[in-house]
């Protein structure tokens, strides 16, 4: 059976090579805006590192600075070494939540707008939303939950773990709204509760949820909920970082709004913020918050550096707008996502560029590479069929200069 199951797992990988969507591990070093890839650097375009402050030696000696000059009572620990329901749950993690929920309050006063959210800090934002959705419907509540297509995996495997005799989920039209409608009204009497998941950002697409549409859905029927995957807008948009619903004036009308430390933040780990009796219940039903062991406490202590710093970095993110319109602007029509939200300048500082063919994107990332660019394939399943791109991210230690060059090799 053994000799059987290796030659199945042969002749399948073997399958993926035929169809040029085989991964591998890349052997990757980091130097600033750059990554070495086979003794060559090469300018840093396919990283989540939106504001580039993950290769900012300056901040970072700032940081270790910072921890050498504390007294060793005061030091955080290498290692949580447990859940945080066990010992894991250290001074800088709850200093961390108490200082995200100021920053959320601070920008809910400065619209005018009055709610109060608790926040809960997770390990990432693929233990967020795998465990999230299951938790939250773990009531024997009769639950319909509806997806944009094109949410990320975490959220279809929560889904997935989410599904029960309860509790069903349908996935409308990437940003299709009208489909969406259509399926709130077909929901039976008998559903008390419809959850509505979306990201804002589109982490393949980089395009943007219409997050007021969204709200004004809500606000036609009680049993609607709203639960916003912000992980790719926090720290890039809004006044002070906290994502697209602080630009659209939407924070009061989300129920889960979730966000990740992982990206812009250039840390690890994620966020929910919700009204607190479900952050209390998360604590006591959500399987991968109790059953993992938290973060470090020295990652949470950088979290917190950058954090007290986040809202002050309106030039980077300003910078970074300047330089994705610049490039989305350039990109042929017939290489663009033609969701992309056409009336607006900037979209996000994910720019896709289509080609559809597998092989043909694998041959202009190697061209890419060749002229010094590290920018990656992205082919399906990771994106629909016949959707293979180069998915181009801009970060705000890029220069006009880089992005120019860049445009010229497109």
């Amino acid at each position: 059976m053994q000799n059987s199951i290796t030659e199945r797992l042969q002749s399948a990988l073997a399958d993926l090579k035929a169809k040029q969507q085989y991964r591998q591990l890349p052997n990757l070093q980091h130097d600033g805006r750059y990554v070495v890839s086979a003794g060559k650097a090469l300018l840093n375009i396919a990283s989540n590192d939106y504001l580039g402050l993950g290769g900012d030696i300056e901040l970072q000696t700032e940081f270790l600075n910072q921890i050498e000059q504390l007294s060793t009572t005061h030091t955080p620990k290498m290692s949580a070494t447990s859940s945080r329901l066990l010992t894991g749950n250290d001074i800088q993690l709850e200093a961390l939540e108490s200082e995200l929920q100021s920053w959320y309050q601070s920008a809910m006063e400065k619209q005018d707008l009055s709610n109060t959210k608790s926040v809960l800090v997770l390990n990432s934002g693929y233990h967020a939303n795998l465990g999230i959705l299951p938790a939250l419907t773990a009531l024997p509540v009769k639950t319909l939950i509806l997806a944009d297509k094109l949410v990320h995996a975490s959220i279809i495997d929560g889904m997935r773990l989410s599904q029960s005799k309860l509790v069903t989920y349908r996935r409308y039209r990437h940003n299709d709204y009208g489909h969406l409608a259509k399926f709130i009204e077909q929901a039976d009497e008998t559903v008390e509760r419809i959850i509505i998941v979306t990201e804002s950002i589109f982490s393949m697409d980089g395009d943007r949820a219409d997050l007021p549409e969204l709200v004004q859905l809500k606000s036609r029927d009680a049993r609607i909920e709203l639960y916003v995957d912000e992980a790719h807008a926090i720290g890039i948009l809004g006044d002070t970082g906290l994502g697209l619903a602080e630009e659209t004036h939407t924070l009061a009308d989300i129920d889960y709004l979730v966000g990740t430390f992982g990206k812009a933040f250039a840390s690890v780990g994620a966020y929910i913020m919700c009204d607190d009796i479900f952050k209390q219940w998360l604590i006591n039903a959500m399987r991968p918050l109790i059953f993992s062991t938290a973060l470090p406490p020295i990652n949470h202590a950088w979290t917190r550096f950058i954090l007290a710093r986040m809202p002050k970095l309106t030039d980077q993110r300003a910078h970074l707008a300047q330089l994705s319109t610049m490039l989305s602007q350039a990109i042929d029509p017939q290489h663009r996502v033609t969701s992309a939200v056409q009336d607006i300048s900037y979209n996000s500082p994910i720019v896709p560029y289509i080609l559809g063919d597998n092989a043909r994107t694998l041959a202009k990332a190697q061209q890419l590479q060749a002229a010094g660019f590290y920018a990656l394939p992205i082919r399906p399943p990771t994106v629909p069929a016949n959707t293979a791109r180069i998915r181009l991210v801009m970060n705000a230690k890029l220069t006009n200069e880089d992005c120019e060059r860049l445009i010229q090799q497109l």
